[in-house]
């Protein structure tokens, strides 16, 4: 469970690691007196995706009135398919330096993972391997001062700047241990006129821990339209960014196949599994759902089980008339009465494949003939 930047601050601030004087807005008309004593500000849309900044969903603003309006923009604003509804407004703040903190779940270790660089301000991902410190904690001993002194003379830091830093990062694991954290993040963590703050911050927990929260811990959930839909529908859906619709018959199989098309230079636009049912009404509903989300080109991938290759075939052709689909199709169908679904979408001048390699490639390269069109 992801929390919402303000109130992944609010732990923060709870713990004690320092962060920008700031306040949250449903209107815009109520940020006037706020503003007028913390301005220049920047507004800071509330929603659970990244790159907000790149979606125009982080604005500056020096007056009362500037602020009001560019709240009224951030809330007519949709990041990602999810509305914004929620604005948090802090002081700006003059930065020095930014750096990177984060404590995680290594799963190979089965442990906590400390990350730090100091490349800070742009997604991890993005930094070196050779830039990233990285620092196992063995829970048995915990995340003790001298490691976290450690991690701030390595992120470059010195003097009182490196001692506050160091407290920020024991405290960082403390929230991570106390919550039951999957992920305590900090980017950027800043350097401010001598101070060190947490600019941003991130906290996701462990769905199944929640029964033992505390209880000023809210449940927070933010799905897009589509993902709410799918759900109602029994269908796991989840929005992705890319322009390939994927539907596949098990959780396993999807992940997999979303793998392969980020192998194959592909870009997956949702996660679906949408199941063991293969009957037209379940399927015309989840593709009625991928077609919603505008992809390039489709693919479905079914390993059929207890889902039969010959009834998934038959519902496909009926949908497909129905729907009237403008955009590419591709079916990969393997497994029980497989040869009897490939020979019914044969029928129907419906190419299928047996191979997913195969498969993926073909999807992936008529993707990028629809980015040209």
């Amino acid at each position: 469970m992801k929390l919402y930047e303000y109130m992944a601050k609010d732990i923060f601030r709870l713990s004690g690691i320092p962060v920008p004087q700031g306040a949250v807005f449903t209107q815009a008309e109520k940020v006037t007196e706020f503003v007028k004593e913390h301005a220049p500000v920047a507004l800071k849309s509330q929603v659970l995706s990244g790159g907000r900044g790149k979606a125009g969903g982080i604005k500056f603003a020096d007056t009362p009135e500037d602020a009001a309006e560019r709240v009224r923009e951030l809330l007519n604003l949709k990041i990602k398919g999810l509305p914004v509804e929620t604005i948090l407004i802090e002081e700006k703040l003059k930065i020095e330096k930014e750096l990177y903190v984060a404590i995680t779940v290594d799963s190979q270790a089965k442990g906590p993972l400390l990350l730090a660089s100091a490349a800070g301000g742009v997604e991890i991902e993005e930094v070196p391997d050779d830039k990233l410190i990285k620092r196992l904690i063995d829970v048995t001993i915990g995340l003790r001062p001298y490691a976290a002194q450690d991690i701030a003379r390595r992120l470059g830091l010195s003097g009182e700047e490196a001692y506050q830093a160091a407290d920020i990062i024991l405290k960082m694991y403390q929230i991570f241990r106390a919550y039951d954290a999957e992920l305590v993040e900090i980017n950027p963590l800043v350097i401010s006129k001598g101070q060190v703050l947490a600019a941003d911050g991130k906290i996701t927990l462990d769905d199944e821990a929640f029964f033992r929260y505390p209880a000023e811990v809210p449940n927070v959930e933010e799905r897009t339209e589509r993902e709410v839909k799918a759900r109602e529908l029994g269908i796991s859906y989840v929005e992705l960014d890319g322009d390939i619709g994927v539907m596949a018959n098990g959780a396993g199989i999807t992940m997999a196949t979303l793998d392969i098309i980020k192998h194959f230079g592909g870009d997956p636009r949702n996660f679906m599994d949408a199941g063991g049912g293969a009957g037209t009404e379940a399927m015309a509903q989840a593709l009625e759902i991928l077609l919603s989300a505008n992809p390039k080109a489709l693919l479905i991938n079914v390993f059929g089980g207890i889902t039969r290759c010959d009834d998934v075939a038959k519902a496909y052709v009926q949908v497909k008339n129905s729907l009237d689909i403008q955009i590419p199709v591709v079916i990969r169908l393997v497994g029980t009465n497989q040869a009897e679904g490939v020979a019914i979408l044969r029928q129907h001048g419906i190419d299928s494949y047996e191979e997913v390699a195969e498969a993926v490639q073909r999807v992936v390269a008529l993707a990028g003939e629809g980015r040209l069109n």
